[in-house]
């Protein structure tokens, strides 16, 4: 039976703090870099991968043929500087997505 982990990928300011909860933190500074931790994360025991909202956005093509994988479960979140929306707009596709309706933004007017 394996042990599954969490990682977090992102600025050294972002993730600081998930180090204090025992989640594996990788802290990078570009797309190059990024992209070498995300090929080592997808070949060990991760079920969840959270990763800043500005790094995702440098490897749309590598995180989109991870999340056609099972594990990990790769979660946008916002770095310290505030978000892009790419979380978010990932849940509004996931939800859409298996229920077949957008129910969760909504515009009225």
């Amino acid at each position: 039976m394996s042990i599954y982990k969490i990682a977090v990928i992102g600025d050294k300011d972002s993730i600081l703090g998930f180090k204090t909860l025992g989640v594996t933190t990788f802290s990078v500074h570009d797309a190059g870099s990024a992209l070498s931790v995300l090929k080592k994360v997808a070949k060990e025991d991760y079920a969840v991968l959270f990763i800043t909202e500005e790094i995702a956005r440098q490897l749309e093509e590598p995180l989109a043929e991870l999340n056609k994988r099972f594990l990990p479960a790769v979660v946008p979140i916002p770095n310290n500087k505030g978000t892009l929306g790419i979380g978010m707009a990932k849940v509004k596709e996931n939800v859409e997505k298996a229920i077949g309706a957008d129910i969760l933004f909504r515009k009225e007017g």
